[in-house]
């Protein structure tokens, strides 16, 4: 649309430039709503997760993930499973710490392993126990982390904070 005004008191030309300055000004006036949790969600009970690896650490490192990214990215409050307005159970059903990423050769014909990757798979649940329905769950979420040998804790962090992304997007994804 080509637009041009000649003359100082020209009133169709100022007519013209007014209606596409709001038509260009109109356009961009939408926005979103829904999503996250439901507003009478202020507290949750993290229930220890069921560890079904042979790796002890995770019960506690999972749990501490997912306290602090409700915490801090929710805002949500912590309380008792008896009190809270939500409940966030699961369960640690595999955990990889060394699977081969890269290798690269070695002397005398041998590999080198130069890349590795931490895989958990859980299973996760949020629940409105105030309602008794639940808002989110995966039966079988997967996440990794890299890692370079032997800084195994670090590709598990990673993997980590995966899990929390995906939990919190998940929760925030309720429309």
């Amino acid at each position: 649309m080509r637009l041009s005004i000649r003359k100082p008191g020209n009133k169709r030309s100022l007519a013209a430039v007014v209606v596409f300055a709001a038509a260009a000004g109109s356009a961009c006036l939408y926005g979103f709503a829904g999503g996250g949790l439901p507003s009478h969600i202020r507290t949750v009970a993290i229930l220890p997760f069921d560890n079904q690896t042979p790796e002890p650490i995770l019960t506690q490192e999972v749990s501490d993930a997912v306290r602090a990214a409700l915490q801090n990215r929710l805002g949500l409050r912590p309380a008792s499973e008896a009190t809270a307005d939500a409940l966030v159970r699961g369960a640690i059903l595999r955990y990889e710490p060394d699977i081969p990423l890269s290798v690269q050769p070695g002397r005398a014909g041998e590999v080198q392993v130069t890349a590795r990757r931490v895989q958990i798979t859980l299973r996760v649940e949020i629940i409105d126990q105030t309602v008794g329905r639940t808002l989110w769950e995966r039966a079988s979420l997967t996440v990794d982390g890299e890692y370079e040998p032997p800084r195994e804790d670090e590709g598990r962090r990673k993997a980590l904070d995966k899990l929390v992304n995906d939990i919190v997007d998940g929760a925030q994804s309720q429309w």
